[in-house]
């Protein structure tokens, strides 16, 4: 008998955990944080986040809430993020310690992981153990898990083969289907067609933009973007400041080699940056720290924004956090003068993301591009392109592995709407598609 309950991640976007039961042996897959929720109860309580801990994170919905599966807690094998994004990995330091069992994830996951673990303070009990993308790993003596190599915003991301007797469990969040890749290896279609001829009975599929009736764009597609925005742009003798997220490796390895095109020294500013470009060298992915000076700490990024201001900012391309108008974040710190940097008139902000679309999100970017405007700020915006596949990189996973059933997750109502539209028109009768919510089961 195979069991699936939703613990976080469906109808809604972040907060994903998702537990398998195959008999007697339990196998979870993520242990993310509802960002926008994380960051408001962030913003109120400080440093005392960790000190109120799970119970106060699950109350305001910034964690998973595991109850649903504490029948199954002994059973637990294994705690499986498929990536580095803190939706994904974010609340294993808060929740982990419950299971006695290890942490399984590829290099750079782990590395981000004890990262966030050292800035926190945080002791878990578990293990992190490393699987490579490519990977397999006999975890019991009926379970074994592959990593199946995939493309996203963010390096080492997999796909999960939970292989079992009863046929593979597929998780695929999150992904696009990227030929083109600026880093890393393009998607392993070849293990993805051996899953489906094995035999995948059931797959859980990243929906975010199934709405969008499209395939993603290669992110090669938005390095051309930068290169027309950073080149292309007149901005000798003006500062260019550009934020993005900071576990986009890729997208930081294209801004600092124009920099260079533009004979520009490269300062990463913020902690956030620091963390995961540590990450990427100690995970043998690429060494950011050679193309530029990294700052984390304010007393660190008040001193550099000071040299700047001496030497002249056109000497420079600034890489900062607050590409979402975090008030905390490097950028908004800028624009408020609680650092020591003066934005003159023309001079280039370059925004190489997308709004997440949350209320708290966009109000506080329309407050930053407020302040910068006012300033006489040139803001390029959307230079960017996403790490999740749309309606037709769906349809291509769907038909490479076969599942025969499936579960959208990762995705608010028109997400999941769409999703079950494609599956359908795919031929897929409504008892093998589930729309789940939170809290939910299918036994199979």
């Amino acid at each position: 008998m195979i069991e699936i309950r939703t613990i976080g991640g469906y109808g809604e976007v972040g907060k994903n955990m998702t537990a398998v039961r195959v008999d007697d042996e339990v196998v979870i897959f993520d242990m993310g944080l509802h960002l926008p929720n994380y960051i408001r109860f962030t913003e109120e309580e400080g440093e005392n986040v960790v000190k109120l801990g799970k119970k106060a994170l699950m109350k305001v919905e910034a964690i998973p809430n595991d109850e649903i599966i504490n029948d199954w807690t002994k059973m637990v094998k294994a705690i499986i993020p498929s990536h580095a994004h803190l939706d994904h990995v974010g609340a294993i330091p808060y929740m982990s310690s419950k299971y006695n069992c290890p942490v399984i994830c590829t290099p750079f996951t782990a590395n981000v992981l004890r990262r966030i673990l050292k800035d926190e303070k945080i002791k878990i009990r578990n293990q992190i153990k490393i699987l490579n993308p490519n990977a397999e790993l006999k975890l019991t003596k009926n379970l074994k898990i592959e990593f199946i190599n995939m493309t996203h915003s963010t390096p080492q991301t997999v796909m999960i083969a939970l292989h079992t007797k009863y046929g593979i469990v597929l998780y695929c969040n999150d992904f696009k289907l990227d030929n083109n890749p600026t880093l890393g290896r393009k998607p392993n279609y070849d293990a993805l067609q051996n899953a489906g001829k094995k035999g995948v009975l059931v797959a859980i599929i990243d929906s975010l933009y199934c709405d969008r009736r499209i395939k993603t764009p290669s992110e090669l597609v938005a390095k051309e973007m930068l290169k027309d925005v950073l080149l292309g742009v007149h901005s000798r003798g003006h500062a260019v400041i550009v934020s993005t997220f900071s576990s986009h490796i890729a997208r930081l390895k294209s801004i600092a080699q124009y920099a260079k095109q533009l004979n520009r020294k490269v300062v990463f500013l913020g902690r956030s940056l620091s963390k995961y470009i540590t990450a990427a060298k100690d995970a043998k992915v690429i060494d950011l720290a050679k193309e530029g000076e990294i700052c984390s700490f304010a007393k660190h990024i008040k001193r550099k924004l000071t040299q700047i201001e001496k030497k002249g900012a056109h000497k420079f391309l600034i890489i900062a956090t607050g590409h979402q108008g975090e008030p905390k974040s490097v950028l908004s710190k800028m624009s408020k003068r609680v650092f020591p940097f003066h934005f003159s008139t023309e001079d280039h902000v370059v925004f190489s993301c997308k709004t997440i679309p949350t209320s708290i999100n966009e109000e506080l970017r329309a407050v930053l591009e407020k302040d910068l405007k006012g300033m006489g700020v040139r803001i390029f915006k959307d230079i960017h392109v996403s790490g999740h596949g749309g309606y037709e990189d769906i349809r291509d996973l769907l038909r490479m592995t076969s599942p025969k059933h499936v579960i959208p997750a990762h995705a608010e109502n028109k997400g999941v709407d769409a999703f079950v539209e494609l599956a359908r028109e795919m031929g897929y009768s409504r008892k093998f598609i589930h729309p789940f919510k939170n809290g939910e089961k299918l036994i199979l």
